[in-house]
């Protein structure tokens, strides 16, 4: 997993708009990038919609929020419409994103070993880089605690 320190990996996504979109699109602004497991599923959704009832708040600090899944788009844009999301989710459909960044790990569950997303948050400041990692993600009060930190560290 990536440390923060060091220079954002750049990337280029299908977004639920279905438009391309590059980290780089963000120059100058504050980048929340939370990688999750999967579209509808209780935990992901929890942590959408915290997300969703902060946006403004974060969008008041020069802060946009980007989720990524390695969900198709045609599965965010259901996603986003039945939680009614304001920002962007990126489809890493081949989970490169993922990998580049750590977040694509071998993972454990009833016994069975299988690759797959762990829940994982970057916080990316105007300068390109990463701020402050989160790389093993607990939903509650978790984008409370990112918004604290950008708020005492990024304004």
């Amino acid at each position: 997993m990536l440390e923060a320190g060091i220079a954002a990996p750049g990337f280029t996504l299908k977004s639920t708009e279905g438009r391309d979109v590059t980290l780089s699109d963000f120059q100058g602004k504050n980048v929340v990038l939370y990688f999750y497991p999967k579209d509808m599923t209780p935990g992901c959704t929890t942590e959408a919609c915290d997300f969703r009832d902060q946006n403004s708040l974060f969008e008041e600090l020069n802060t946009v929020v980007i989720g990524i899944s390695p969900d198709p788009i045609e599965k965010h844009q259901k996603f986003t419409e039945k939680h009614q999301l304001p920002f962007t989710l990126l489809a890493d459909t081949d989970h490169s994103v993922a990998e580049l960044y750590g977040s694509w790990q071998l993972k454990k569950n009833y016994g069975r070993e299988y690759m797959g997303i762990v829940r994982s948050t970057f916080v990316i400041g105007k300068d390109g880089k990463i701020s402050r990692v989160w790389p093993k993600v607990k939903v509650n009060g978790h984008v409370e605690e990112i918004y604290q930190f950008v708020k005492d560290n990024l304004v």
